[in-house]
């Protein structure tokens, strides 16, 4: 696990300077505090010497956090003469089968590193070598006699990578930090992002929220040389489920494909425990680490003292079924302390607050292991979420007769206004109240209705005319309708996982434990996002995740390991992984909100009418509206805006 950067010049007669490789670098230490390394074109291994006449175009750089070959797996990793380089964000589990099979062809290895399989690997299939990976990553690789540059990124997006491309030359990086901080990238505000940022609480990749840095997408890799730049993606999920697969089966198949995907992250030559939160899925992952070692599996969960939000009594049940050596941490967020580091190490704006126990439980965990098994993955691909149950009621209301929906409409119409539009968060009228407004609407419509921060109508007046007047005619919601369109074909529940495997997971989901647990120098893996168990989650019909009633969330999970979890467990619904942040910003954060929202310098910014933010505030702050996530969302961005552009 590393932070990897890197420069390119497509013109071989301008040379990369070594000083701004390093910078970078140092802007990517906190996620590999342990090894540094560069190589800049025309360097050779050591038993290699080159002749010093190779241009100097093109440079590659790593900071490490050393997890497999701790003393020889230094970065960037040669081929034997030096032709091919690379480094390498993240694990190749399958390397040692690759590392055989090119032994056998005749290649030699210097190292027990994962990374050095890759620059092997390239040299036998080319760009084919991606197929062949099988783990997280991100990952470049430069290719000396073909003076090519190879960027990728792993098939769910574990693993971020962005890059500013001036058409002379591309910098890219693990993080938005190491180009960002340089004065030669443009820091001019990308409008469409914020706007999209906004509505979902995530700038979507492949933008990010500067006009001139660029996200590579999951499963995408981005060729670059003087002649010409491709990017192609590689890799999709299946969308044609196997609807012939018997229960037992699939139970059968799906136990298997866990206990490789565990087995396979347990390689590790550094201490590696578990996140456990109590729920199915990383109760899951604990459970068959508990078969497949011989001593105790340490654990870790995170507590913030309010019932609503603790999971903490769940834990303890899964620890001591599995005996693991557990650790809980009870903790204190200090939210005014914390939010201004969340904010320079996501380097956009960002505003799932499940961020701030993420970065908790990193941290904490971070004093006991290096590396750390979770969960992250089971909800979108075994259907974990009551918003899928919400997508099938609507599939059922979609099929009633045109003269029964507008009748029942038009009662719609009249019940909504008279559910109380509650300032509690995740109360039942709410819910209600939201489900009810979203189903008259088409399929993609309707989703982003039941999941927009701020929807159409929190933005009416929230612009500023001239900052309305540089967004561009697409709307924000049909960043998901065009991913809707795709799996037109499918069913709605499949559909929405789906969607929700190429938007939320890698945008949101992803992003928030990749940025959270490498700021505290902690690898993270998850087995539910091995591309071969999602493959199989996604070749299965709703009818097994479902359920034949079509309401038991995760149905084939819960069936495939009944008898690892205990029946607590088993029985239990989702519980998202969140802070109190309605109750905080009434509470704590009162002053703190109201200073950098209210002040003359984020009103006078030009974005956002200064009255709209003024009654957001207000009506949060007397209880009479919960605009919790949008005021959660304007004051990260405010952050991120005195930090970065200020």
């Amino acid at each position: 696990m590393c932070g990897i950067c890197g420069i390119v010049h497509r013109d071989p007669a301008q040379a990369v300077s070594r000083d701004r490789l390093t910078r970078m670098i140092d802007a990517l230490r906190h996620r590999g505090p342990d090894d540094a390394g560069t190589y800049v074109r025309g360097d050779q291994p050591d038993h290699a010497p080159g002749d010093g006449s190779s241009p100097r175009n093109a440079g590659l750089g790593m900071a490490r956090l050393s997890i497999i070959d701790v003393l020889g797996g230094h970065q960037p990793m040669p081929n034997e003469d030096g032709s091919v380089w690379a480094v390498c964000n993240g694990e190749i589990y399958n390397f040692r089968e690759l590392r055989d099979g090119l032994i056998a062809r005749g290649h030699y290895f210097r190292t027990r590193s994962d990374t050095e399989v890759i620059p092997h690997l390239y040299e036998e299939h080319g760009e084919g070598c991606l197929g062949r990976l099988r783990g997280m990553f991100a990952l470049a690789l430069w290719d000396d006699r073909g003076g090519r540059l190879l960027l990728a990124r792993d098939r769910l997006g574990q693993k971020p990578l962005v890059y500013h491309d001036d058409g002379s030359r591309i910098l890219f990086a693990s993080e938005l930090q190491a180009l960002v901080d340089a004065p030669d990238v443009s820091r001019e505000l990308d409008p469409e992002a914020l706007d999209l940022y906004l509505t979902y609480q995530y700038v979507p990749a492949p933008l990010t929220i500067y006009q001139g840095i660029r996200k590579l997408l999951p499963a995408h890799f981005l060729s670059v040389s003087a002649e010409e730049t491709r990017l192609e993606r590689y890799w999709e999920l299946p969308q044609q489920t196997d609807s012939d697969l018997s229960v037992d089966d699939a139970a059968s198949a799906l136990r298997e494909q866990m206990t490789e995907a565990v087995r396979m992250r347990l390689i590790s030559d550094v201490p590696l425990g578990a996140f456990l939160s109590g729920g199915i899925d990383s109760s899951i992952v604990v459970g068959l680490m508990a078969q497949e070692t011989k001593a105790p599996v340490r654990t870790f969960s995170i507590g913030f003292g309010e019932r609503k939000y603790d999971e903490l009594d769940y834990a303890r049940i899964a620890a001591r079924k599995f005996g693991t050596d557990h650790r809980e941490f009870q903790v204190e967020p200090d939210a005014i302390d914390l939010l201004p580091q969340l904010v320079r190490h996501y380097g956009e704006p960002f505003a799932d607050s499940s961020a701030i126990p993420t970065w908790y439980l990193s941290q904490r965990t971070r004093e006991h292991v290096t590396v750390a098994l979770s969960g992250d993955g089971g909800d979108e691909a075994f259907a974990g979420y009551q918003r899928y149950l919400a997508m099938w009621a609507g599939s059922l209301y979609d099929g009633v007769p045109q003269i029964a929906r507008s009748a029942w409409e038009g009662l719609a119409d009249t019940l909504v206004p008279l559910i109380p539009s509650s300032s509690r968060p995740k109360t039942v009228g709410r819910r209600i109240r939201r489900f009810l407004e979203g189903l008259p609407h088409p399929q993609a419509e309707r989703y982003v209705n039941w999941i927009a921060y701020f929807g159409r109508e929190h933005k009416q007046g929230l612009y500023t005319d001239a900052f309305a007047a540089r967004l561009p005619d697409r709307q924000a919601e049909a960043y998901l309708a065009d991913e809707f369109a795709r799996v037109a074909e499918l069913d709605p529940v499949a559909a929405t996982s789906l969607v929700d495997a190429v938007t939320y997971l890698p945008n949101d989901i992803l992003v928030k434990v990749d940025i959270a647990s490498m700021a505290n120098s902690l690898e993270v893996r998850s087995p539910f996002l091995d591309h071969e168990v999602m493959a199989l989650a996604f070749s299965l019909p709703t009818s097994l995740k479902l359920g034949t009633f079509g309401t038991s969330l995760k149905w084939l999970l819960r069936r495939a390991f009944a008898d690892l979890l205990p029946d607590a467990i088993r029985r239990r619904g989702k519980m998202g992984f969140g802070v109190p942040i309605a109750h905080w910003l009434r509470g704590d954060l009162r002053g703190y909100l109201e200073d950098h929202l209210l002040s003359p310098d984020s009103l006078a910014r030009g974005y956002f009418q200064p009255d709209a933010v003024r009654r957001l505030v207000a009506e949060h702050l007397d209880g009479t509206a919960d605009h919790a996530s949008r005021l959660w969302a304007l004051l990260n961005f405010e952050l991120w805006h005195r930090a970065f552009l200020s």
